[in-house]
């Protein structure tokens, strides 16, 4: 078999698909699957796959499309939307871990090249697993949740200087230039190498995929795509640096082009196997003798790994003036070694920058973190609880606590589990038929935004038992579930079922391809974006072949006439960036404090130019009343907020005319 390269690809796909499948029913992370195919096929298992070169050549493949696909999917907006978070908690993990593991690194006796390489490995988490399990939570959003993606950020950022001081020490252990020379060098080259593939992004990859996209043909746009990914990991290879930093370049440029996300449609078929391929060889790195002969040093390294970066991650958190509760979340849920840490030590194989045996046991230990991570990620919550009771419930009993309190008297009201767009459209639904609702979102600048003006929504987690208690379930006459994402909805569909087998739900979901799963659920209604869509391009159909529109057809027939004015303003959220997301959105939300000195003091409406700078005043919400559409004589008073809508630009410069007078 050792000489049929076309029997050890069927060997290989076939061990993939039987322990990927056993893998995915136990709920085990696909990533350890491929893992466990290396260890099989690999020189030190089974070895039905020996030769060093093979092993090198297909490494090098899976890095590349790997850090390819973790840079088409980085976005800037995002780093710039939370970048307290990213630059702030994510600058201070990343350099933290790393000066400890190091020292600890010299302590036990490694040399400085290998200490490097291993704290650089050992300061990165897994962004794959973590993102993967926090969604499927429904936890994404919550506080842990974006403190640990704004670290996660910024170590991805961190890759493009580590992945060019691998080869720098590479070239430093060789013999010759120092260390500082060495690097200094290769970060010039790096910068050289972003700003060149910053201007081919700009001035030549838009020209060309345009050209290509014009031929309608999926073919060649795919030939396109691995040719840019492919020519990008040649050159930095050519000029003396890792072909990883230049995929993850490409993946960047490509990223912010238009084409994104047909490119990611288009390589999605086969992107997940290449990646699988790159942790297929980190498995074939793994030997089983010196698993079973250092089994308890691996275990050991292993817990070490999980305790030093939950302590020190927590502690960071914490004095950041996190919650204790939500500092144990995330310091558990970043608590191992990630894709960027294995393609780190892998490179340093391929250099030689790591001792055999030495590399192999931190190898092997970075993988059980990564096995163990899932489960750290799952039970967050509830070891959260164990170790913090005090401090933990507590800030959960101060939110429902104060919706408890806004909504003492409520009844006969409608729950909407979600406030993004849809949540605001049906909300604002909800105010003309003067039908009062309890809105509940975990975007914390949604909340304010929108609780700031009047609007009864608040930050909670509308799948959790008390979050629904306050929210007064019992009570309510209908619940509405508007969130996109389907594991999210599940969790809040048979919670509340649960706590209320008769009360009405309505569901949305973006197609109908879970809908049995939903009504199983529970689900009175559930409504696909798809389907709904169909039905309004019916109703157009109709109506142009001479069909009679009814009383139906006419509601139908306003709405659609009338949308696009419905829907041009929102609350803007903290990740939002609905310019251009979304086209038919115009401008943002805003209610603006009046305080005690503010020149609008005193003045009614008709005095202040809101005409002049293109805004409209929606509401004036003092105290618990909310006074939609006022009058033009109405007076402005003290701890008003002024409910006004439009473009961000237009929103400021009223806003400080209603402070300064200027």
């Amino acid at each position: 078999m050792h000489d049929h390269p076309l029997l050890q690809v069927v060997l290989l796909l076939g061990l993939a698909v039987i322990i990927v499948s056993i893998s995915r029913r136990l709920h085990f992370p696909p990533i350890l699957s491929y893992i466990i195919v290396g260890i099989i096929v690999g020189p030190f298992g089974f070895a039905f796959i020996e030769k060093q070169e093979s092993i090198t050549l297909l490494a090098e493949l899976g890095i590349v499309f790997l850090l390819f696909s973790i840079g088409l999917e980085f976005s800037l907006s995002q780093m710039m939307a939370m970048r307290k978070l990213v630059f702030g908690l994510g600058s201070a993990q990343v350099l933290s871990t790393f000066v400890i593991v190091y020292g600890i690194s010299l302590l036990m006796g490694l040399d400085s090249t290998t200490a490097i390489v291993v704290a650089s490995a050992f300061a990165l988490s897994s962004t794959a697993i973590v993102i993967k399990q926090l969604t499927e939570q429904s936890e994404i959003q919550s506080r842990h949740g974006r403190s640990a993606v704004g670290i996660l950020i910024f170590q991805d950022i961190m890759a493009i200087p580590l992945l060019i001081l691998i080869p720098a020490l590479a070239m430093t252990g060789d013999g010759g230039e120092s260390l500082s020379t060495t690097l200094g060098m290769a970060f010039l080259k790096g910068i050289a190498i972003v700003v060149l593939m910053h201007f081919i992004g700009r001035y030549l990859l838009r020209p060309l995929f345009h050209e290509v996209a014009s031929a309608k043909s999926s073919e060649l746009f795919t030939l396109a795509v691995l040719l840019v990914a492919l020519s990008a990991a040649a050159l930095t290879e050519e000029v003396g640096l890792s072909m990883t930093l230049g995929a993850f370049l490409a993946g960047m440029m490509l990223g912010e082009t238009e084409y994104r996300h047909q490119i990611e449609s288009d390589i999605r078929p086969f992107q997940d196997i290449l990646l699988g391929l790159f942790f297929v060889t980190v498995g074939m790195l793994i030997s089983i003798e010196i698993l079973a002969e250092y089994f308890w040093t691996v275990v050991a390294i292993t817990l070490a790994i999980i305790i030093i970066k939950f302590s020190i991650i927590y502690s960071i958190t914490y004095l950041f003036k996190k919650d204790a509760g939500v500092s144990t979340r995330t310091g558990l849920s970043l608590a191992q070694v990630g894709e960027f840490g294995l393609v780190l030590m892998t490179l340093a194989f391929t250099y030689n920058l790591l001792p055999p045996e030495e590399g192999n046991i931190l190898l092997t230990a970075a993988v059980m973190s990564m096995a163990i991570s899932p489960f750290l990620v799952k039970f967050n919550g509830k070891i959260a609880k164990l170790v913090h009771k005090t401090s933990y419930s507590k800030s959960h009993e101060d939110i429902e606590q104060s919706i408890i309190e806004d909504n003492a008297y409520l009844s006969n009201h409608v729950i909407l589990c979600g406030f993004g767009r849809v949540g605001q459209t049906v909300g604002r639904f909800l105010h003309k038929a003067n039908k009062p609702f309890v809105a509940l979102d975990m975007d914390p600048l949604r909340v304010s935004e929108a609780h700031n003006a009047g609007e009864r929504v608040y930050y909670g987690d509308a799948s959790k038992e008390k979050i629904l208690h306050a929210a007064a379930l019992e009570k309510a006459k209908a619940v509405i579930i508007t969130f996109s994402d389907h594991h999210s909805s599940i969790k809040i569909l048979k919670n509340i079922r649960r706590l209320n087998k008769d009360i009405p739900i309505l569901v949305r979901t973006m197609d109908d391809s879970n809908l049995n799963e939903m009504i199983d659920a529970g689900a009175s209604e559930v409504v696909p974006d798809t389907f709904e869509s169909s039905i309004m391009l019916s109703s157009h159909l109709l109506l142009m072949i001479g069909e009679p529109a009814h009383k139906v057809l006419r509601e139908t027939r306003e709405v659609r006439k009338n949308r696009y004015k419905m829907l041009e303003n929102l609350y803007p959220g903290q990740d939002d960036n609905s310019l251009e997301e979304h086209s038919i959105m115009n401008g943002i939300i805003h209610s603006v404090l009046i305080e005690e000195k503010a020149y609008g003091v005193g003045k009614a409406l008709k005095e202040i130019p809101f005409d002049d700078f293109n805004v409209h005043v929606d509401a004036i919400a003092r105290g618990h009343i909310r006074g939609e559409n006022p009058d033009r004589d109405t007076v402005i008073r003290i701890s008003d907020r002024v409910v006004i809508s439009g473009l961000p630009e237009d929103i400021a410069r009223t806003e400080h005319f209603l402070n300064t007078g200027s």
